[in-house]
């Protein structure tokens, strides 16, 4: 089994029987991929993408028959939370050579072109449904990344290494170990 897949279902739980792509192919245009087997780069629709979906689905690359995004595997995120729909695509990033600890492997919440999702309330509900365990989250709008979850002050203690004051001690511990190993002051 792949390991990014592995750590997917570790992260999140397995991918929900209940949910499937239908016509949604928003990961087919908004997404990187790069796979010996396949490569595509971000916001350029993949050659093999037609009016009706994908047109090679019987024998599409393993990155494509194995990557599910986030809508496909947290219960807690509503129907209306699948990227067509929504305008958002949430995916869990594995960033090879991360700036900080909270980049390595992270859910990523993308506003698609076009969409209204922050205006209609639509990116809260999907963050709200994404921000509740120890994985880092960042939202991207297209000209900036921010990192949503932890909180700033959380971040900026588990980073520095620093003493956290009492009311977050708990939540910096918790961080810290699970994250320290990746960090230049653990």
């Amino acid at each position: 089994m792949d390991t990014e897949t592995d750590l997917e279902t570790v992260l999140l739980g397995p991918v929900l029987p209940d949910r499937d792509c239908g016509d949604c192919t928003a990961c087919c245009t908004v997404l990187t991929v790069d796979t010996p087997e396949f490569r595509k780069p971000a916001g350029t629709p993949c050659v093999h993408l037609s009016a009706r979906g994908c047109g090679i689905h019987a024998v599409r690359p393993r990155i494509c028959r194995t990557w599910f995004c986030v809508w496909r595997r947290v219960a807690s995120m509503p129907d209306a939370a699948r990227p067509d729909r929504s305008g958002l695509i949430v995916s869990v990033n594995f960033v090879k050579a991360p700036q900080n600890i909270f980049e390595g492997v992270s859910i990523n919440v993308r506003v698609l072109p076009g969409s209204t999702a922050i205006e209609n309330g639509m990116a809260a509900t999907i963050l709200d449904s994404v921000c509740d365990g120890l994985v880092p989250v960042w939202f991207s709008d297209g000209s900036k990344k921010m990192l949503m979850h932890p909180d700033n002050e959380v971040a900026r203690h588990v980073i520095s290494g620093d003493r956290a004051p009492a009311h977050l001690h708990a939540e910096v511990s918790a961080w810290r170990e699970r994250y320290g190993i990746f960090s230049a002051n653990p």
